[in-house]
């Protein structure tokens, strides 16, 4: 439907220049007697041509050239709003739409020859993602189904450091467990890593090596094992929730190439750092930020801001069009410092966007699950998937938005009823293919030729919402939120089981019959699609 009335309204501007370059928006009414779609075109030009809004209204309705077996009728309401009514059968072509199109229908070539990377989870292999990296990890995922579905190539990436302090004592705290395991007693540090997973791979290495490794140093085979250990864990635990990360860019690569030093090298040639304390310090107040900060320690070991400046910088000569970065809010204060070195080196920062997710807490019964990550008395990603199933992981993580705490309610999510709305939106889809090979049976089959009889209420609002969809995907994917697609198929499914209950198919004429059959079919087509860029699966049968 607003693609028809852009048309229009291009063909419109042919003959009114001040329609030209205007941003055309088209909102549904909140009341259903307003029409189909509004636009207030009419009040953002009033002022800029010192006319009445309704007067500009009635010039631009009366150079609109379109067709009556699409639009009913155009009326002026209010202050100057443009309502448009469609008629019936125009809103009911959508059907037609989505059975051709299948299971492209939502998608679209916007950005299409565009690249982007989205960098997402990127946790430090020092133990089992925790339900926090799990929503970081499936926000991530989806934003790169979304950003697919909408034309972008897109790298899906994953950023660690297998060096520094948490390595060292991920390395250490596997050494003492294999020397307990030897018999010998040990110190074992409260802040080092507690977890069961440790004494397992201590016991590895114990197992390939008995006591030789009585003399070797933490940071040698122990810290080895234990990366190559965890991470072949990380990426068994993101392929449960179907994440396959196309890039893993090792931190240390950033100093073993050279890309730190030339970094540095940077900013002296624009004269953007200076040494004070024995420490470097970049001149942040002078790039428009509130002050100065260390970007090399007194001891030589850089801040954070560095290697982040520095592993930006190879992903812009990669050549991206678009980076997202995903984070946690611990990162809300840090990441700016980062966009500033990056335009004042040169780079597009506008390139950059950072998406910060707030925590999530489990909840079971009403009550609060208490977790600390360091005593490892915390539920693992691989737990909450094993308790209540993928699907219901990346739905949950998904349906709100990633600027609210999240309370992971554990009892809703194992729920097989209409409370779940995973299982709500999955009954919905399986209740449509039942009805589907039911029609089969009575020789019944879709068609699109008379879909002009689709015209009682219920099946003009569930056609209506299935027009939203592509505009849904598209504002998501430019958005950044996935929770959109959650409420709209919630909402979709809705109207759905409302269409479902009040027409008939068996029992009706056949033509209408038939006609009522394509409906239920692009509503199969669009929940599935829908579920799809969630990463969700639509089953046939629950």
């Amino acid at each position: 439907m607003k693609e028809y009335l852009q048309l229009i309204f291009n063909e419109a501007a042919e003959k009114l220049e001040y329609l030209n370059g205007l941003n055309l928006v088209f909102d549904i009414p909140k009341t259903e007697s307003h029409g189909d779609l509004s636009s207030n075109a009419a009040m953002l030009l009033a002022k800029k041509l010192k006319r009445k809004p309704r007067e500009v209204a009635e010039e631009i309705i009366s150079s609109l050239n379109y067709d009556s077996e699409n639009i009913k009728k155009v009326e002026i309401a209010g202050p100057g709003f443009i309502n448009f009514f469609f008629t019936p059968s125009f809103i009911a072509k959508i059907a037609k739409e989505i059975l051709t199109e299948e299971n492209y229908f939502g998608h679209s070539k916007k950005y299409a020859g565009k690249k982007a990377n989205v960098e997402f989870v990127s946790a430090n292999p020092t133990g089992p993602l925790t339900v926090g990296h799990g929503r970081n990890a499936v926000f991530g995922d989806t934003i790169a189904n979304l950003l697919e579905s909408v034309g972008y190539s897109v790298d899906r990436e994953y950023y660690f450091n297998n060096a520094g302090r948490q390595m060292r004592v991920l390395g250490d705290s596997v050494r003492l467990r294999y020397l307990e395991l030897l018999g010998i007693k040990v110190d074992f540090p409260e802040d080092y890593y507690q977890g069961e997973y440790i004494k397992e791979i201590a016991k590895s290495l114990l197992d390939e090596f008995g006591d030789k490794l009585l003399n070797e140093s933490a940071e040698g085979k122990f810290k080895e094992k234990a990366e190559t250990e965890i991470f072949k864990d990380i990426k068994k635990s993101l392929e449960k929730l179907k994440i396959i990360h196309k890039i893993f860019f090792n931190e240390n690569s950033l100093y073993e190439e050279g890309k730190i030093r030339g970094t540095i090298e940077s900013f002296k040639e624009k004269k953007l750092i200076y040494e004070k304390d024995g420490a470097t310090w970049l001149k942040l107040i002078e790039l428009g930020n509130e002050q100065d900060k260390v970007i090399v320690k007194s001891s030589g070991e850089p801040t954070y801001r560095l290697p982040d400046i520095a592993y930006h910088i190879v992903k812009f000569n990669r050549g991206y069009d678009l980076m997202i970065d995903i984070f946690g809010s611990d990162h809300n204060a840090t990441y700016p410092d980062v966009l500033a070195g990056l335009k004042a080196l040169g780079y597009d920062s506008d390139k950059v966007k950072v998406l910060i997710h707030q925590f999530v807490t489990i909840m079971d019964g009403g009550e609060v699950v208490k977790m600390s990550t360091r005593k490892a008395n915390y539920i693992t990603l691989d737990q909450l998937v094993d308790e209540v199933g993928a699907d219901v992981v990346r739905y949950f993580f998904n349906m709100r938005n990633i600027t609210t705490h999240m309370n992971f309610d554990l009892s809703l999510a194992k729920k097989q009823s209409d409370e779940n709305p995973v299982f709500y939106l999955q009954y919905a889809h399986a209740r449509i293919c039942s009805i589907l090979k039911m029609i089969e049976k009575e020789n019944l089959k879709a068609s699109t030729e008379n879909l002009d009889l689709l015209s009682t209420n219920e099946e003009q609002q569930l056609l209506k919402k299935l027009h939203q969809f592509k505009e849904e995907i598209l504002i998501s994917a430019e958005l950044f939120e996935t929770h959109r697609i959650c409420t709209y198929l919630e909402e979709l499914a809705a109207l759905f089981h409302k269409f479902y209950t009040f027409c008939r198919i068996l029992g009706s004429e056949r033509k209408l019959a038939e006609a009522r059959v394509a409906l239920a079919l692009a509503t199969k087509i669009v929940i599935k699609n829908g579920l799809s860029i969630l990463g969700v699966n639509a089953p046939e049968r629950m």
